[in-house]
């Protein structure tokens, strides 16, 4: 099973909007993942505890030696696709 952390800046609305999206989209595929919401504040002590990491913060994208994506697209839709077949890959490394 991947781990997957979510993070925005709280830790709450928007990185758990993207986290259920994700969790959803996993289901659909039978994935087997965890997803957390976390907030970016504690990312940096807890990212060694996952597999993956989907970043809301724009500018924070593969600052953490993990594969990561973006998750704005799961907000907007726009480049949803694209983003997803990256998570997909990720997952099943």
């Amino acid at each position: 099973m991947k781990r997957i952390y979510v993070a925005c800046g709280s830790g709450v609305a928007t990185s758990q909007t993207v986290a259920s999206k994700i969790s959803s989209m996993c289901e659909d595929e039978g994935l087997d993942v965890a997803i957390e919401a976390v907030d970016i504040k504690s990312l940096e002590n807890i990212i060694d505890q996952c597999d993956i990491y989907v970043s809301i913060v724009s500018n924070d994208a593969n600052i953490f030696d993990k594969p990561t994506v973006s998750g704005i697209p799961f907000l907007t839709g726009i480049g949803m696709d694209d983003e997803w077949e990256k998570l997909k890959s990720f997952i099943e490394l």
